[in-house]
């Protein structure tokens, strides 16, 4: 559910910002949604300006390419996901390093996933999914101590009331479920 929320949020921001995307149906992560992107092949978006298929990274603004990138790791679609953020022409965001340590964290990859959470941290300190996403590997990792310093940091950012602390408070009180 939680990803079919990022994924409904990721795409109405890219109705606001520009071109509209859809998860091609390629395979992997689930149904396609059906729609004008049916016809859409792995590697391309649907653009709404134009009405047709693109390949992914053409002339799309970087923070769009990002949320596409974002909404292939929600799908489980991981290293579409990071072939996807090697096409950005500024890969060092905030959003950029958080989106690359989300899909290596889910590879396995988690000390690597740790050093881009730290980077985008390091960029936006108030950045709480970040936050959140670097205490979830800090707690796959065992590492508890670390991951109670980042709710304590999201609480500082947002309240005990936002999705990110929640979403780390019960990661830590039930690791297993990670």
């Amino acid at each position: 559910m939680k990803a079919a929320a990022i994924f409904a949020a990721a795409f109405s921001l890219s109705l606001a910002i520009g071109p509209v995307l859809a998860l091609a149906d390629g395979g992997g992560g689930g149904g396609g949604s059906g729609g004008a992107n049916a016809g859409c092949q792995r590697g391309e978006v649907w653009d709404q300006r134009s009405g047709r298929c693109v390949k992914q990274g053409s002339s799309l603004p970087d923070k769009v390419i990002a949320q596409y990138a974002y909404a292939l790791a929600k799908a489980e679609r991981y290293d579409e996901s990071l072939a996807t953020l090697d096409l950005l022409r500024n890969p060092n965001t905030p959003e950029a390093f958080n989106y690359r340590g989300y899909a290596t964290r889910k590879l396995g990859r988690l000390d690597e996933g740790i050093g881009y959470y730290l980077k985008s941290v390091a960029m936006a300190p108030r950045y709480a999914q970040a936050r959140e996403y670097l205490g979830e590997a800090y707690v796959t990792k065992g590492d508890m101590t670390s991951a109670q310093a980042q709710l304590r940091a999201i609480k500082g950012i947002c309240g005990t009331g936002c999705e990110q602390y929640q979403h780390l408070a019960e990661a830590i009180a039930h690791p297993a479920k990670l």
